[in-house]
């Protein structure tokens, strides 16, 4: 995977304890999440390290990724060790960047230990004090990079939007459900590599009692607890609520520097429709036919009333003035006489092979 690569600096000593749906839908309830709208400039100001978790391809692309850190020396260790595991989230309410889902995993007898090295609901810690405790996860002579495993599914703009947009025939894809299979797929990964997770706690996504179940469902081996404010309740969610947040911090801050080309990175700010930053970016950089890149979610409202303001109306119909259709229908077998069908050459028959 490509990483990206920027200047390093020593690791920081340990932490002290740390103070069927609409097409165009609304965004989703983002109350917890706006406590935490910095600019994006400054909740990247402390990249000072390479993280592993961003790959510059694959955000250039605008595609989904999925990063997992190698097994903790710990865990691999003692194979039988009951591991807990815990997963959170980052970003599901803006309309610029991806949404990060983490997961973090470490010995049950070890999580309550990770409170005490700092580790708390991501919005309640600064920037810098959360690069710095992903930073000592990844810096390989550290107790916390032997104790805790950790990954995140970064799900690009471009791909929400296209879930959440798909054509009533084949039935949208909400971010709900998205949500949901991204857990399931990151929990089932960290079980194929053979970790015996025994506990998952989940920060919840909708009802936390229909979701607890589901998950129960899929994963019956192991004791499934789904919970509101899990990130501060539960340290291993404490944990993957950092990995999540600092890869999205990173990786925004990342998309916009190499759509600038290496120019002036614009001021995008938090990226939540609420940021008045936000809003000004979309505004200024809308172009009146495409819109914007794969940064932005175009199956937010705020995304999509801009458009239909400000951009320009383009009409498909589905017969043109000479009374033509589609063009799939000039290619069927249906159209005889078409020239069209055969501007390729026309198949080979049996006598003629």
């Amino acid at each position: 995977m490509s990483t990206t690569k920027r200047r390093g600096r020593p690791p920081r000593k340990p932490a002290a304890v740390g103070t069927a749906e609409p097409s165009v839908v609304s965004e989703p309830s983002a109350v917890d999440d706006t406590a935490n709208n910095e600019r994006v400039g400054d909740a990247a100001a402390e990249e000072t390290f390479d993280l592993p978790s961003i790959s510059a391809i694959d955000l250039f692309q605008g595609q989904s990724y999925t990063f997992h850190s190698e097994i903790p020396s710990v865990v691999r260790n003692d194979p039988t060790a009951s591991i807990t595991l815990g997963v959170d989230e980052a970003g599901r309410g803006p309309v610029l960047g991806p949404m990060v889902y983490g997961i973090a995993y470490c010995v049950s007898d070890y999580e309550k230990s990770l409170s005490k090295k700092g580790f708390d609901d991501s919005k309640k810690l600064t920037a810098e004090v959360r690069s710095d405790l992903l930073q000592e996860i990844c810096t390989s002579d550290t107790e916390l990079h032997a104790n805790v495993g950790w990954a995140v599914r970064v799900m690009s703009a471009r791909d929400i939007t296209s879930g959440m947009l798909r054509p009533a025939g084949v039935g949208t894809y909400n971010i709900n459900a998205q949500a949901h299979d991204t857990t399931m797929n990151l929990i089932d990964e960290v079980l194929k590599k053979g970790v015996n997770v025994k506990e998952i706690f989940v920060d919840t996504v909708g009802p936390a009692v229909t979701y607890q179940a589901k998950l129960q469902r899929r994963f019956p081996t192991t004791k499934v607890t789904v919970s509101k404010k899990a990130d501060s309740l539960y340290p291993s969610v404490s944990v993957a609520s950092v990995c999540a947040k600092v890869t999205r911090d990173f990786a925004l801050k990342e998309s916009f520097s190499l759509a600038s080309g290496g120019g002036e990175v614009p001021n995008t700010g938090s990226g939540y429709p609420s940021d008045p930053k936000s809003i000004a970016y979309l505004k200024g950089s809308m172009d009146s036919l495409f819109g914007w890149g794969s940064e932005t979610r175009f199956s937010w409202s705020t995304a999509a009333e801009l458009l239909k303001k400000d951009a320009e109306v383009v009409d498909w119909p589905d017969n043109d003035d000479e009374g033509n259709g589609d063009i799939g229908a000039f290619m069927s077998a249906s159209s005889a006489g078409s020239d069209v069908r055969y501007w390729f050459g026309k198949p080979a028959t049996a006598a003629e092979l």
